[in-house]
């Protein structure tokens, strides 16, 4: 039995969703194992309708599309159920305090539930992952290049492991992408239509579009005439910078950049 001792039963749990952010996007899949006390445990599987579209680089990740999930309950239709099922239960996951504890909440919260995180113990065991195998540059430079890492935090010492360790990294791997730009591909797949790297702003049938919350699908350019404080609450807002950047070359110059050639 493990060494793990439970007060009360731990729900382990994955889920797969729409996209990135926890607060826009949407359950498509949730899994949850609940560990009794005893170590016994039971399974529960929910395939859920999201109610927006899922994009296909995000299908072509976990392989759920639209037609898949149509004929799928909502999780609101399911937010009871589940709901009794983590009720009382203590959570974990693999980097579920970062996405999948806030995404789930944010799901319960549309459907009128409090699941008050908070008052739950957290087990995310991608924290137990870095805290016992750190995955910072000096573990970097003693994996990869068999050394201590002297001068760490200093800037040119810490440039120059990492160049060694890329190297080193080439080395042992030699399956990695060749070129920059495959590499680059690799480790950040890129979609050729977001304008940033976030997808913050989006390039639809040649027009450069808002790609998020009510002004999804707005054309830039109409914004400019028509509620230009929308531009300037973006140009506050907390995006990155790309974004930014972009808006405020539109309000400053009412210039865009030009449309990717797809």
């Amino acid at each position: 039995m493990p060494a793990l001792k439970l007060s009360r039963p731990l729900v382990v749990f994955d889920i797969e969703s729409t996209g990135t952010s926890a607060r826009k996007d949407r359950i498509i899949e949730l899994a949850a194992v609940k560990v009794f006390p005893d170590w016994t445990e039971e399974t529960k599987t929910w395939l859920l309708n999201p109610t927006i579209p899922i994009p296909p680089e995000t299908t072509a990740i976990h392989g759920i599309t639209d037609e898949i999930v149509a004929s799928c309950p909502t999780f609101a239709d399911k937010a009871a159920e589940i709901f009794a099922f983590f009720d009382g239960c203590d959570l974990s996951g693999f980097n579920a305090d970062r996405f999948d504890i806030p995404c789930l909440e944010e799901e319960f919260a549309r459907s009128g539930f409090n699941f008050a995180p908070s008052q739950r113990l957290h087990i995310d065991v991608q924290r137990i992952f870095h805290k016992k195998e750190p995955r910072d540059l000096t573990a970097a430079v003693k994996f990869y290049l068999g050394r201590a890492h002297e001068g760490a935090h200093g800037a040119e010492a810490d440039a120059k492991a990492t160049l060694a360790v890329l190297k080193a990294q080439m080395e042992r791997y030699p399956d990695l992408p060749s070129t920059a730009a495959e590499m680059d591909e690799y480790l950040v797949p890129r979609d050729p239509l977001n304008a940033d790297r976030m997808g913050t702003l989006r390039w639809k049938n040649g027009e450069l579009t808002v790609n998020f919350g009510k002004k999804k699908g707005e054309k830039l350019k109409d914004l400019l005439v028509n509620e230009p404080n929308f531009l300037k609450w973006m140009l506050k807002g907390d995006f990155e910078t790309e974004a930014r950047m972009i808006v405020k070359d539109l309000l400053d110059n009412g210039r865009l950049p030009p449309a990717p050639k797809i």
